[in-house]
């Protein structure tokens, strides 16, 4: 089994596939380490340690992953919510940020429903 960027790669997966479960590399970027490390498409247990070596180099001098990717996005966010700009202002209060309507719908962000009742006169 491959380790690459502290991720275990599946071994029955070709590596173009397997490359997507590091977090930070889709489809179209595990094919650009691929065509970078110069390594042909094949299973993952059939990779040589050169070969694995040579991703792992690409991986680490071209492209933010992992840990590192996720503190960035967590900075991003945490920016925005300290200048108090729109999109902050939505991540704090837990609703969309990206324009999604809220009047029904939304409840992944939201949570579930809290129902308002009335009370009956008695």
């Amino acid at each position: 089994m491959a380790r690459i960027s502290g991720v275990d790669l599946p071994k029955n997966k070709r590596v173009d596939i397997a490359l997507t479960y590091i977090y930070g590399i889709g489809k179209h970027n595990s094919k650009e380490v691929l065509e970078k490390a110069q390594v042909p498409l094949k299973l993952v247990k059939d990779l040589t340690p050169e070969e694995i070596k040579a991703i792992e180099d690409v991986i680490r001098r071209d492209y933010i992953v992992e840990g590192d990717l996720r503190k960035q996005i967590a900075q991003n966010i945490k920016k925005l919510m300290e200048i108090n700009c729109y999109r902050g202002i939505r991540h704090k209060r837990g609703l969309p940020v990206r324009g999604q309507r809220t009047r029904t719908n939304a409840r992944t962000r939201k949570g579930p429903k809290k129902t308002v009742g009335s009370k009956r006169k008695s």
